[in-house]
């Protein structure tokens, strides 16, 4: 049931939809078509095969150059070293503290690293790095911004249930991620969310590519202030 969908020019959003104890989740990966081809996040990987199959609908699968990752968790790169594998010129790709502490042991290639604010050419498109610590989770969370399209590959940001979401809406997406958050927060609310989520919205990204659930198209800048707002009201406080 692995779907792959344009996105955004050139950006195409791979799902997979399965079932999760109370229900249906998405997980999603971002294939950036272009002289280097980009993937950001692999996909768990007992789900390699499906995503591996996507991916060669639209382009050979051994000509990634780089397989990106927002943090170390096995549906962000569970897969990495099954695509290496395959795609013999392609480099793990991650910030400096996820190559520090775990990248650079788990890959079987040396990861590239990014430094906050650095930027890499794929040919048309260049990738932004933006560091992320701890928004939402991982002291080693990082993003990917897409300056051509203005595309903010966000990782768990929004995160969506359900297994039918649409690959791309304009519809409201913060209400249905904040009710995902309050059932189960995966936020680790450190003091300067608020911060780096108005520092993202700087960027004023046109499309929002969710790790789970429907990417979003519209005025990201105004969608991640709204996020700030509630995750900041919504925030545990210290005990007196």
């Amino acid at each position: 049931m692995t779907t792959i969908d344009a996105i955004a020019d050139g950006i195409y959003r791979i799902s997979t939809p399965l079932a999760i104890p109370g229900g249906a989740f998405s997980f999603n990966q971002y294939l950036v078509v272009d002289d280097a081809p980009f993937l950001f996040h692999t996909g768990p990987r007992k789900l390699f095969a499906e995503t591996r199959a996507a991916i060669q609908r639209v382009m050979p699968v051994d000509k990634l150059r780089y397989v990106g990752l927002s943090h170390f968790e096995a549906d962000e790169c569970g897969a990495l070293n099954e695509f290496l594998a395959v795609a013999p010129q392609a480099e793990p790709l991650c910030g400096r503290i996820a190559a520090m502490v775990s990248v650079g042991d788990y890959a079987d290639r040396a990861p590239r690293a990014l430094a906050d604010g650095e930027e890499l050419s794929l040919g048309k498109r260049v990738m932004r790095w933006c560091d992320t610590p701890h928004v939402p989770h991982g002291w080693e969370c990082g993003f990917a911004f897409e300056t051509r399209t203005r595309t903010l590959l966000c990782g768990d940001l929004f995160t969506q249930g359900g297994a039918d979401n649409p690959a791309l809406t304009t519809a409201d997406i913060l209400g249905p991620s904040e009710a995902f958050r309050q059932a189960l927060d995966y936020f680790a609310h450190a003091p300067d969310t608020r911060a780096t989520l108005n520092r993202l919205a700087d960027l004023a990204p046109r499309t929002l590519a969710c790790m789970h659930g429907s990417a979003w198209e519209g005025d990201g800048g105004a969608l991640l202030q709204a996020l700030a707002e509630r995750v900041e009201a919504t925030r545990p406080r210290a005990a007196a």
